[in-house]
């Protein structure tokens, strides 16, 4: 995984984060990570700060993940969540290889 999530550069940035990445699930686990993904979204959606939050499947084994984040702050605490947690220790039971995840500034107004 790039380590984009916890990196201080990262820390110091103001204003909107997005952040999106690819899982490659390993064959016999990517329904499983699917159903599981998935699960993350109506929680995530409710959670102060997250301005989206998707998840897309491309073929049968590869998720691209979608996010954007009022502050770095919000995606921090989102990030330190117990299901998160679990689900980032846990991850290489479900992954072909690590997350592929990056991460920066919108440039781009979002609108409010």
């Amino acid at each position: 995984m790039t380590d984009t999530i916890t990196t201080p550069e990262r820390r110091a940035t103001t204003g909107t984060i997005s952040l999106y990445g690819f899982a490659h699930a390993r064959p016999e686990r990517a329904a499983e990570l699917g159903e599981l993904l998935l699960s993350f979204v109506g929680p995530t959606r409710r959670e102060a700060g997250c301005l989206e939050y998707h998840v897309h499947q491309e073929g049968d084994r590869t998720f691209f993940l979608y996010e954007v984040w009022r502050s770095q702050e919000d995606l921090d605490r989102h990030m330190e969540l117990p299901h998160m947690k679990a689900f980032m220790d846990r991850r290489m039971d479900y992954l072909e290889r690590e997350l592929d995840a990056h991460s920066g500034a919108m440039l781009s107004p979002y609108p409010r």
